[in-house]
C-alpha cells in the first residue's frame, strides 16, 4: 500500500513537535547535590525544604558538585524586597575567588544596583544589560529563568523571553570586558566548563526546580 507523501511529511512534523515538547517539558535533570567551595555541606543559612532552596541567613555561596560545559539551565526564583542574588555558571577559581558569568537577580526598584543597567535582573552582570521591556514579575512572585551556554555564546531568558546574549569571541565582548570589574582576570569566562553557583549576597532569596540539560 502506498503511503501519501503529504501524510508522511505531516507525520514527521507531528513527531518532531511532540519530541520538542517532551524535551521542553522535562527541563533536564535536577541539580540536587550542592556544596561549599571547599567541598563541605552547605551552611545552615541554606534551607532545603519541599523542593525549595531558601537562602534564609548568612551561609556563603553554594556550588554544584559537578562541572558543566555546554548546557541549558532552568530554574524558578523570587527575591526579597531590596534583595540581590544571582546564578553564576562555568565557575572556576581565579586566584583567591570563585568567579564566572552571572545571571543577576535583583529588586531593580529598591536595590542600589538597579541604577546600573548591567546590574539589573537578567543582565549578564556588569557586562550586558537585559532589554528594558523584560517580563519580570513583581518582587515576591516566582520568575522562570533560563541560561543557555554553548561554546563561546551565552543567552539569558526571563519568563519565556530572551532578554540578552553575548559571545566571548567577539569585539563587543572584549569592549564590555575591558570596562568590567573582571578586567584584571586573564581569560575570565573563557574556560570551557565550570560549576553552577547560587549566590549568597546577604539577602533572602528562593530557588526551585533547578534543572540542567547538558548538550
Amino acid at each position: 500500500m502506498k503511503f501519501p507523501f503529504a501524510s508522511l511529511l505531516a507525520s514527521i512534523a507531528i513527531l518532531a513537535a511532540a519530541t520538542l515538547r517532551s524535551a521542553d517539558d522535562a527541563k533536564g535533570t535536577p541539580i540536587t547535590e550542592w556544596i561549599q567551595a571547599d567541598g563541605s555541606a552547605p551552611a545552615a543559612g541554606w534551607e532545603f525544604k519541599d523542593g525549595v532552596i531558601h537562602r534564609q541567613g548568612k551561609a556563603g555561596d553554594i556550588y554544584s558538585a559537578k562541572e558543566y560545559a555546554d548546557f541549558t539551565l532552568d530554574w524558578d526564583w523570587k527575591i526579597s524586597v531590596g534583595g540581590n542574588s544571582g546564578v553564576k555558571y562555568r565557575v572556576m577559581k581565579y586566584d583567591d575567588a570563585m568567579l564566572g558569568p552571572e545571571y543577576q537577580m535583583l529588586d531593580d526598584a529598591k536595590h542600589a544596583d538597579g541604577l546600573l543597567p548591567t546590574h539589573r535582573t537578567a543582565a549578564i552582570y556588569d557586562l550586558f544589560p537585559a532589554v528594558d521591556n523584560k517580563p519580570v514579575k513583581p518582587v515576591g512572585e516566582w520568575n522562570q529563568s533560563r541560561i543557555i551556554v554553548k561554546g563561546t555564546k551565552f543567552e539569558h531568558w526571563l519568563n519565556g523571553t530572551k532578554v540578552t546574549e553575548c559571545d566571548t569571541s567577539t569585539p563587543s565582548w572584549d569592549a564590555a570586558f575591558a570596562k568590567s570589574k573582571f578586567k584584571s582576570r586573564a581569560n575570565w569566562a573563557k574556560n570551557p566548563k565550570g560549576r553552577i553557583m547560587l549566590q549568597d549576597h546577604g539577602d533572602e532569596v528562593w530557588f526551585r526546580n533547578v534543572r540542567i540539560t547538558e548538550m
